[in-house]
Formats: structure tokens, sequence, C-alpha cells
């Protein structure tokens, strides 16, 4: 086999490492009950885009998945985070069990056939497009990430991982998207970023409102709140 093969070999390789870990990340967010241990898991799946985004642009040659890269490590990484650390309180991560309308077992078994449902809608996209190897790693897992995170909005009652699952429906869109758009204009990237870090403030704000409200961050108990 030759050095370009080998090279090819490896990249693929790593990034359907990359992809697997990813996927895995989605369903920790779906079972995982403790609020810290959430967000850190965001941060890492988020970590886990930029690899991939940086394996495919090294592969394509492609400027704008390098930007891709940086922007998710600077906004998704490290700002994100910050942000709804210090809107929310530490308190909150810290000593706060997530409680929610599915129990976890059950919960999993869902995430499982939302998965098994992504590949199956998602293979006859990657055939009839004529797709590579990194296509057809990024595009099922990036499509199963994007409805597991719908699927934490939904069985979530606190208001922090209800929010960490809209950006997480992000970050699935965004892993399937750096393999079928390597060539991305600079000015669609950076309107995401800004976007996605946008969503993360106003909603880790309202978040701290509900905290302060009520005590807590369970935004069914809003349904209780009455005027005088």
């Amino acid at each position: 086999m030759s050095e370009p093969d080998l090279l090819f070999s490896f990249l693929s390789k790593l990034n359907a490492l990359a992809g697997g870990v990813f996927l895995l990340s989605a369903f920790g967010l779906v079972a995982i009950r403790q609020m810290l241990t959430c967000l850190r898991l965001y941060v890492f799946q988020s970590l886990l885009l930029a690899i991939s985004a940086l394996i495919l642009g090294y592969h394509y040659g492609s400027i704008h998945l390098f930007v891709v890269a940086g922007l998710t490590i600077i906004s998704k990484v490290l700002i994100i985070p910050w942000l709804l650390r210090h809107t929310v309180g530490y308190e909150s991560y810290a000593k706060r069990e997530i409680s929610q309308v599915i129990n976890i077992p059950a919960s999993l078994l869902i995430a499982l056939g939302i998965t098994i449902l992504s590949y199956y809608i998602a293979g006859p996209l990657v055939t009839a497009a004529g797709a590579g190897v990194f296509e057809s790693i990024n595009l099922p897992i990036g499509l199963a990430s994007l409805i597991l995170g719908a699927f934490t909005v939904t069985v979530r009652r606190e208001a922090v991982p209800q929010v960490l699952g809209i950006l997480a429906m992000e970050n699935g869109a965004f892993f399937a998207g750096v393999s079928i758009a390597p060539t991305l204009p600079f000015i669609a990237e950076l309107a995401a970023a800004f976007a996605v870090l946008i969503i993360a403030l106003v909603m880790g704000l309202l978040t701290m409102k509900i905290s302060k409200t009520l005590g807590k961050t369970a935004v069914g108990e809003l349904i209780a709140l009455k005027e005088d």
C-alpha cells in the first residue's frame, strides 16, 4: 500500500473513532443526570467535532474546515461553557440532578431506536450522492446526534440540559455538514458561530431568571406562576 493510501486509511479510521465517541457523547447527554457532567460532556463532544473538522480539512485541503475547527474550540469549548456557568451559577451544576419525563433505561432504548432509524434514513442519501468514506461516517452520525439532541430537549425537565440539547443538535448538524460542505463560505461559518453564542447567552440568562424565581431550573413549574 502506498503512502497516500496509508495516510487516507489512518485519517478515515481516526475520523471514524472521533465519530463513534461523538455519538456516544450524544447518548451520554440523554442518560447522565448530573448537570456539571452534562456540561463537560457537551464540551468533549464539541472538541470531537473540531477534531473531525481538522481531519477533513487536512484531507480536502480546505482552509474553511480549519476555520470551523477554530471557531468550534473558541465558541463551544471555551466561551459557551463559561457563559452558562456564570449566568446560572456553579451551585446549580455541582449539586443538582436532572429530572426527566422518561426514566434512563427507557430513554436509552429510544435513543438506540433513533440511531438505527437515522442510519436507515442516511443510507439511501449516502448511496444516491455517491458519497465517500468520510461522508458515509459523518452524515449518519451527525443526523443521529441531531435527533438525539432534540430528544434530549423533549425528555429533560431542567432548563440547562434543554439548552445543552439544543446546542448538541447544532453539533450534530455541523458534524454532518463538515463532510458534505467542506468549502462552506467564511461568512456562513462566522454567522453560525455567533448565532450559537447568542442562543447560549439568551438561554443562560433565561435559565438564571427561572432559577431566581423558582429556586430551581425546572421549566415545567413555570405554569404555577400567576399574576397577583
